[in-house]
């Protein structure tokens, strides 16, 4: 009887710790970036404010180039609308979502971009290289 009642405290312990990973992962992850900036004619300061500093930068015969790596991730709506489908979940599965949530979450983080950009002599940009998308 006592070995049965601290299995069942157990288990229930697990539950309330586990319970609203997958709330927390959903909110916490990457922003959408605007990835409409690597195009011809665009400011470096843009660039920048955007998505930070460059993974490299180097100048090859007297042109400036820079790749820029980030994860893309996902619009405020879409993060919010998945973190309450969790919440939701996790009330109506007394926690038990959180087996299927929390993996989920995991896999879709965002997906890994990159970009090689080169700069006119005025840091616009006048080439652009997908390397990863």
């Amino acid at each position: 009887m006592i070995s049965r009642n601290w299995t069942a405290f157990v288990c229930m312990l697990a539950l309330v710790f586990s319970s609203g990973c997958s709330v927390f992962m959903a909110a916490k992850q990457p922003d959408k970036k605007n990835v409409g900036l690597f195009q011809i004619g665009t400011p470096r300061v843009m660039l920048l404010g955007e998505f930070g500093a460059p993974a490299m930068s180097e100048i090859r015969n007297g042109r400036k180039y820079e790749i820029f790596k980030f994860v893309q991730g996902y619009s405020t709506g879409a993060k919010a609308g998945r973190a309450l489908f969790h919440g939701a979940a996790d009330v109506m599965t007394l926690g038990l979502w959180e087996v299927v949530g929390t993996p989920t979450e995991a896999v879709f983080s965002g997906d890994e971009m990159a970009f090689e950009v080169s700069y006119d002599q005025n840091d616009r940009i006048d080439q652009v290289t997908t390397i990863k998308k």
